[in-house]
């Protein structure tokens, strides 16, 4: 495909966009060229520019990875970690564990002298113990536990994961060793442990808040036992912690953090370059090449899991037939949007597994782009003349959909070609989220980032029935064979036969076509020269506990 040509046709996308960014950019390079760094005396911390508000901070309430930026390796710690170097699952605040002969008992031998948070509100009078292992995830899975339903009783990830069905009982033996029985084997059971989703609360500070009869507390003002401390937000605004100065692990860095609160991109990188902000979530692609021409500001770029794609509401005719979805996905000239979105930085996607993953099926084959073709399929099911729907396109940039605005004008001109009309709906980001929860919408572009290197990761929180009623499935599908596939898969250890079961998932969805997958990008951030010791993980969220300034 030829940008140049489809840029002739639709240049109000694509040629005008481009350029227009890049004169804006200049523009912000020359002025902030003019204005003198800030000093370092001007402020202890450090300050990290997102692009949306958390929803939560609780890690269990959300899937969000505008939040779990913010909140999860901030506050929290997990069970167990993952390796970013290689995927492995490594210690936390287990040390060890142990695995039954039969797969369904986990025994975790807990680290002690692990200190909880002291906060303005919260004075723990103890150490970490088995005794808050139990309090977190029985909140998930014990309907009887006294915070379960205080947020609504939603847990979408665990949720997704079908938890509460997998896990019979948490156990506390002793202060430091604990035990969970499942139902049955569970092949992905350490890896969900090692998610962003898995942090560990504190049952002292639970029992607090019952006493106070404030149960609410608990997921708005947190306390938990990682690098950092709460201590205020300003919703829209900002998010400002500090130090946790017994923290376990040591060597954190800044005594402050402040997520400043910035939705628009260009906002974000005029305050990188007026150094009000140290780092930049998502820059856009188009802008990458300016901003590396800066001494001051260094681009760092990393292979990551995730996948952008485009779901329909496989409950809302016309998108229950299996004909139109196939239409819709042949009416879309993904080699524009590769150049146009994506500038190139991305991997066209035949599924959502990226390549990098132990099970991508490589012989998948690729997407086809027919207009013609796509009105054939529409006059077979019955729409001849066209229908319209809407395209819900999310507010914020995204590592998996660097633009989707763009993204969905450039759709909206191709579904024009063969008789769709198709309507561009945007909404401020966590009203954006919950709408998408209650599955309002026709169709939406959106994705899913990698937060562990087990396959599952991207077929049940995104696919399986128990996240559709989760309100995670963005597809709104629940196919139980589908289903039965990837549940065969978690019945086995032997990576071999999960991989032939996956394979087979994903030919399946192939032929399901519930969401089109369009890329798996390349992930960026934009950080100050002058701070160091921030890395990009491959497996989602951010740790700024190793953030420090460097002489200049």
């Amino acid at each position: 495909m030829n940008l140049s040509n489809y840029c002739s046709t639709h240049t109000i996308y694509c040629c005008a966009y481009t350029k227009y960014a890049a004169a804006l950019l200049v523009a912000w390079l020359m002025l902030s060229g003019c204005q003198p760094q800030m000093p370092q005396t001007a402020r202890s911390g450090l300050v990290y520019c997102s692009e949306g508000s958390p929803e939560s901070f609780n890690p269990q309430l959300v899937t969000s990875g505008t939040t779990i930026d913010i909140i999860s390796q901030q506050l929290y710690d997990r069970l167990v970690d993952i390796d970013p170097d290689n995927g492995d699952i490594v210690a936390g605040l287990a040390t060890s564990w142990h695995v039954s002969a039969d797969g369904t008992r986990y025994q975790f031998n807990l680290r002690d002298n692990v200190s909880f948070h002291s906060t303005r509100y919260f004075s723990p009078s103890r150490k970490f113990n088995a005794n808050d292992v139990q309090f977190t995830f029985n909140r998930i899975t014990d309907l009887n536990h006294p915070f379960h339903f205080e947020a609504g009783g939603i847990y979408p990830y665990f949720q997704s994961v079908d938890w509460a069905n997998l896990v019979k009982k948490v156990e506390a033996i002793d202060d430091y060793t604990v035990t969970f029985e499942l139902q049955r084997p569970d092949s992905s059971f350490l890896s969900n442990l090692a998610t962003d989703f898995a942090a560990i609360l504190s049952a002292e500070y639970g029992q607090q808040l019952l006493a106070a009869k404030q149960p609410g507390q608990i997921d708005r003002l947190p306390v938990g036992t990682g690098p950092f401390r709460f201590r205020e937000y300003q919703k829209d605004i900002l998010v400002r912690f500090y130090r946790h100065n017994d923290y376990w692990r040591g060597n954190t860095q800044p005594e402050q953090l402040v997520f400043d609160i910035v939705p628009n991109n260009a906002r974000r990188m005029a305050k990188l370059f007026t150094h009000e902000c140290d780092i930049v979530a998502y820059p856009r692609v188009a802008e990458l090449e300016l901003i590396a021409k800066r001494e001051d500001v260094t681009v760092q770029e990393s292979t990551s899991m995730n996948v952008g794609f485009w779901a329909f509401n496989t409950q809302k005719p016309p998108f229950d037939q299996l004909e139109v979805r196939q239409a819709l996905g042949m009416a879309i000239n993904r080699a524009a949007i590769m150049q146009a979105v994506y500038y190139g930085k991305a991997t066209p996607a035949y599924g959502i597994l990226p390549p990098t993953s132990w099970a991508y099926n490589a012989g998948l084959p690729a997407p086809m782009y027919s207009p013609a073709k796509a009105r054939a399929l529409l006059t077979k099911a019955g729409y001849p003349n066209g229908f319209t729907m809407n395209i819900w396109a999310m507010p914020v940039q995204r590592l998996y959909n660097p633009n989707a605005l763009k993204m969905a004008e450039l759709m909206q001109a191709d579904l024009a070609q063969i008789g769709i009309k198709a309507n561009i709906i945007s909404y401020e980001w966590n009203s954006f989220r919950q709408k998408l929860g209650n599955y309002e919408h026709d169709s939406v572009l959106i994705g899913w980032a990698a937060d562990n290197a087990d396959p599952d990761n991207f077929f049940r929180p995104l696919l399986s029935c128990a996240a559709r009623d989760s309100g995670s499935n963005r597809a709104n599908w629940c196919d139980p064979m589908f289903d039965d596939i990837i549940g065969q898969a978690l019945l086995t250890a032997d990576q071999q036969q999960r991989r032939a079961l996956y394979l087979t998932a994903q030919q399946y969805l192939h032929q399901q076509q519930p969401l089109v997958a369009i890329a798996h990008s390349q992930r960026f951030q934009a950080i100050s020269s002058s701070v160091s010791g921030v890395s990009i993980n491959p497996y989602g969220g951010i740790s700024l506990q190793h953030a420090k300034r460097v002489s200049p």
